[in-house]
């Protein structure tokens, strides 16, 4: 049986499903397990490699970060995407959650049907609403099917721009900072230095949809197709849903996020870039040797 003909059937299956499951009113909570890997060179200081022992612990420290559970609760029209509470692990020292701590980003509430997306974000314990209309991706749905538990999902594949965020804004600028002090310093520096990789612009989204669940949503920002995204893989971050409830005995209703000064996606992203500079004059001025504050996690 040919790959297409098994894509097929699949599909007619799945069909069959979604006809019933349109006869009533969809809702349910979805679990997935997201885990991002990082570049840890992005952390060498004036050039100088950093050793294996170091980067173990580095990414010990970050482990909590790179590796979440979050819950998608969702109906038909609507649905709110947000991180579970986790018992954080000792960092060995004050600085752990220095950065991370002063950025909380909350829950993401999507309405399907009025296009709307809604955010609670604090920046240094001011709260702003984010709010504007969804990030809708051009998807390319691809013949390609597998299995994700007791659900076929379906592939596929779009593009977006990537926006720099703020962890990638203060480690590029901090590594340039260090350039520059050292080279005043000692102008042979350079020659040891590999020279820095460039930022990719664009990265490939994959999405694994099942059309058995007929809820145009998924985690993190992402929906958009006829069925809830299962999985779904960036450059650097997979998320996978671990557990689906549908229809729950008990009633699902989803309310937007309200507090906070109401603000736009750009209008956000530009007072981030703010404080990312002004972070990145604070902890990224290149002090050589014994210097503390530019250093994640202490």
């Amino acid at each position: 049986m040919t790959t297409l003909v098994k894509w097929a059937l699949a599909l007619a299956v799945s069909v069959l499903g979604i006809n019933q499951l349109l006869a009533q009113e969809i809702s349910g909570v979805a679990t997935y397990q997201t885990k991002t890997t990082i570049d840890i060179s992005r952390f060498n200081r004036g050039g100088q490699q950093m050793s294996e022992q170091r980067k173990k612990e580095i990414m010990a420290r970050m482990k909590n970060f790179l590796e979440k559970e979050y819950t998608l609760t969702f109906t038909k029209n609507e649905s709110f995407y947000k991180e579970e509470e986790a018992l954080a692990a000792p960092t060995g020292g004050p600085g752990g959650g220095r950065f991370g701590g002063s950025f909380v980003q909350g829950g993401i509430y999507r309405n399907v049907v009025d296009n709307a997306y809604a955010r609670e974000n604090n920046m240094f314990g001011k709260t702003f609403l984010v709010k504007d209309t969804l990030n809708n991706m051009e998807w390319e749905l691809v013949k390609e099917s597998k299995m994700i538990g007791q659900y076929p999902v379906f592939k596929a594949v779009a593009t977006r721009d990537i926006e720099q965020n703020l962890w990638s804004r203060l480690g590029r600028r901090g590594r340039g900072g260090d350039r520059r002090n050292t080279t005043e310093k000692d102008s042979t520096a350079t020659e040891d230095q590999a020279p820095e990789k460039e930022e990719p612009k664009t990265e490939t989204i994959v999405a694994w949809y099942t059309p058995m669940i007929p809820a145009s949503h998924g985690p993190d920002e992402f929906g958009g197709l006829p069925g809830l995204i299962l999985e779904l893989s960036t450059n650097n971050t997979t998320m996978l849903c671990t557990k689906v409830v549908l229809n729950p005995q008990e009633e699902i209703i989803i309310e937007a996020p309200t507090k906070g000064k109401e603000i736009s996606r750009e209008e956000y992203a530009k007072t981030i870039e703010e404080k990312a500079k002004e972070m990145a004059e604070r902890y990224g001025g290149g002090r050589r040797g014994g210097g503390r504050g530019g250093r994640f996690g202490g």
